[in-house]
């Protein structure tokens, strides 16, 4: 991966924590620049194209209030699947680790973090289109970070939002929202809400209902990766525009969003 410019070194894990070391034009994780508490990682998914035509970062779930440092457990791993079906030989993929486990109210950790990684893969990768792709408070943060330079598309799988959420961020932006009917962490209803307030800022918005599924996304894991897939890469301009996607942004309030999520194998080539 391109050195950040600007920045003069990356940071590794030894036995004693965090030590300075020289760039790796190679690849690795790209250190926020404090030097104080945990610091949010970037961490390229598969090999980073020298010239790609799109970026992904992937927002992984968290909690409401933990100080705890994060780390790659569950919740990181739930999002594995989602950056293996974006990534091509034009894309850079990316997760990012959070600093801690929670959002801790005011203080928006998550929201932070996602805008620091938006500003610094901005910097690697200058004039590069940025797609956002998270899962609960991932999706919270992901539409929260939507106004960074470089972002247009946000997905946010069984988001946690809640009343009066800020969203002029989201001129201008592609913003794709989905949600389970069996969900019991977040709140359906809530997003729905959402994405109507959001649709008199951009007129690029739809929501998805995935009957039969919950907050953990398994039983229509492939419906999830499938819709990710097809908004992503085509927001990015590395495949056409879905027809399933375009028809529902083109629908007023509330047909647009309230779509319910069409299986798998009705799409030819879907993602597995």
């Amino acid at each position: 991966m391109t050195p950040v410019p600007g920045r003069s070194d990356h940071r590794r894990r030894t036995n004693t924590g965090y030590t300075r070391c020289s760039p790796r034009p190679s690849g690795g994780p790209v250190p926020d620049p404090s030097d104080d508490g945990p610091a949010p990682r970037i961490e390229p998914f598969g090999p980073v194209p020298a010239s790609p035509r799109g970026v992904v970062v992937v927002l992984h779930g968290g909690r409401s209030r933990s100080r705890e440092p994060a780390h790659r457990g569950l919740a990181y791993l739930r999002m594995l699947p989602f950056a293996r079906v974006v990534k091509t030989r034009e894309t850079a993929v990316y997760l990012l680790r959070y600093r801690f486990r929670g959002w801790n109210d005011g203080a928006r950790d998550a929201l932070r973090d996602a805008e620091w990684a938006v500003t610094e893969l901005g910097r690697v990768h200058p004039g590069v289109p940025i797609a956002l792709v998270g899962h609960s408070m991932g999706g919270r943060a992901a539409l929260g970070a939507a106004g960074g330079d470089g972002v247009v598309a946000v997905c946010a799988l069984a988001p946690w939002v809640e009343a009066a959420e800020p969203v002029a961020q989201l001129a201008g932006r592609a913003v794709v929202i989905a949600h389970g009917d069996r969900e019991r962490m977040t709140d359906p209803a809530g997003s729905y809400a959402y994405a109507v307030h959001a649709k008199q800022v951009t007129d690029r918005v739809a929501r998805f209902d995935v009957l039969g599924d919950g907050h953990a996304m398994l039983r229509r894991a492939g419906d999830w990766s499938s819709l990710v897939r097809r908004f992503v890469l085509g927001e990015l301009g590395i495949e056409p525009i879905d027809p399933e996607i375009a028809n529902a942004m083109a629908e007023p309030s509330p047909t647009g969003l309230r779509v319910e999520l069409r299986k798998r194998d009705q799409y030819k080539g879907a993602a597995s």
